[in-house]
């Protein structure tokens, strides 16, 4: 990080906290959700090893389709955050306006195409029928919510982008209280079983949906945003997104084989994968509280054409992802006999759980790193690079998954493959935060 002055104490204070006035809430905003899938797990878990196994199946399919609409949040940051820094509140909630229309397209064709080739998409898991059937069972039912799903990120990225984290955080863990009260009352007062599961989260999202978009649409309204149809401003969100939706895709494709090779080892290997990856998805929105306020904040600095304070608050970023990345993997550690019997009383599933959590601890201060680079970057705009650094992290992991395919060495083995493709996305951005192709400023 070379043309910037060293922040001294007192503006390293500042720094810090500017960040966290947006991290902390994010934080508690992004965790929120994979605790909610967690509890979803511990529901659906208690009613047997095949429905929990289902469950994993259907929420990295899911966890797919979202991940690849990502963007929708992260350019709608992006957008609103340089032009508000740029002094220009109206065009600012212009383009947040742009993002939620488009949010709804991409989620009703989304919901549409997973109805249409669920079949087809389920079999690629080569699971066993009675799993398969019951992951068909609750994807008829979520994929009704993909459309909500679409509208709430780009929403929530809309009110970061303008740093308010406060909304975000109340309409989202009050969703996922109700769900977590819709689903126990679904599943077991109602005798839906994994269908009731979907059910709840459905209804849960599309109630948070609905009031993410009343707020946007007030404060666009109060700033002179007019809510017409501009397909030009749609097409320029797409055209935005078009990197991140590149970027999410590799990084999908990395998620998916680590998936595929567990469901390779039987239903109680896909089992104790769903929780280990509910665990990951956990650490991974928590250290992604810094990454997103990265997003608003280098996007608020660049767009106000202040380089030097969106070096400074990389460096800082940085220290917080490091230390954020050893706090939560202990603690993943430590909690162990407290959390993993909640998920499933199936005690094999239980052992492979305790043993797998151990490989993903130790990645978590490097994966503190490869996000918070990954959320600076994507506010700076460097989309294109992201893509590129995540097609090169695929290349270089996908050979090793195979080989732990084809030994069949275990759960542990699969997780400890992905350390790879964290270690070379560390290594790709780390490279570029070092230069300065990253640092355009202006709206």
């Amino acid at each position: 990080m070379d043309n910037s002055t060293p922040a001294g104490p007192a503006s390293a204070r500042t720094l810090d906290r500017r960040i966290l006035a947006l991290a902390l809430p994010t934080f508690a905003t992004l965790v929120s959700e994979p605790l909610l899938l967690l509890v979803d797990s511990a529901v659906v878990g208690h009613l047997g090893t095949a429905p929990l196994a289902a469950l994993g199946l259907s929420s990295n399919v899911l966890n797919v389709l979202v991940g690849l609409s990502i963007f929708l949040a992260y350019s709608t940051t992006g957008t609103v955050a340089r032009r508000l820094g740029a002094g220009d509140r109206l065009a600012a909630l212009t383009g947040g306006l742009d993002g939620l229309v488009l949010a709804v397209v991409v989620g009703v064709v989304l919901a549409l195409g997973l109805e249409l080739a669920l079949p087809l998409v389920v079999g690629l898991y080569g699971v066993e029928p009675e799993v398969a059937a019951l992951a068909t069972t609750y994807l008829r039912v979520a994929a009704l919510g993909l459309p909500s799903v679409l509208v709430l990120l780009a929403g929530t990225g809309v009110l970061r982008g303008l740093q308010d984290a406060r909304t975000p955080l109340v309409v989202v863990v009050a969703a996922n209280l109700a769900n977590v009260v819709l689903n126990v009352t679904l599943v077991y007062g109602v005798g839906l079983g994994i269908a009731g599961s979907a059910l709840g989260t459905l209804v849960a999202q599309t109630g948070a949906a609905v009031v993410v978009v009343t707020v946007v649409v007030r404060r666009s309204r109060a700033a002179g945003a007019t809510l017409a149809l501009r397909p030009g401003g749609i097409l320029s969100v797409a055209r935005t997104g078009g990197w991140l939706v590149v970027r999410t895709a590799l990084l999908q494709a990395a998620v998916t084989t680590n998936t595929l090779v567990a469901a390779a080892l039987g239903a109680v290997t896909l089992a104790a994968h769903q929780v280990v990856g509910g665990l990951w998805t956990l650490l991974a929105f928590a250290l992604d509280a810094v990454a997103i306020a990265g997003q608003a904040l280098i996007g608020s600095a660049l767009g106000g054409g202040d380089v030097a304070l969106g070096r400074a608050l990389t460096r800082r970023m940085l220290g917080w992802g490091v230390v954020s990345g050893l706090v939560f993997g202990l603690a993943l550690v430590v909690a162990r006999p407290a959390y993993v019997g909640l998920f499933t009383p199936d005690p094999e599933v239980q052992q492979l759980v305790s043993r797998v959590v151990l490989v993903v601890a130790l990645q978590a201060p490097l994966a503190g790193i490869v996000y918070v680079l990954d959320g600076i970057l994507i506010g700076a705009g460097d989309a294109r690079y992201l893509a590129l650094a995540g097609l090169v992290s695929l290349a270089l992991y996908l050979p090793v998954a195979l080989v732990v395919h084809h030994l069949g060495v275990g759960l542990a083995w699969v997780w400890a493959s992905y350390a790879v493709f964290m270690a070379t996305r560390a290594t790709t951005l780390g490279l570029r935060a070092r230069g300065t192709a990253w640092t355009r400023t202006g709206a």
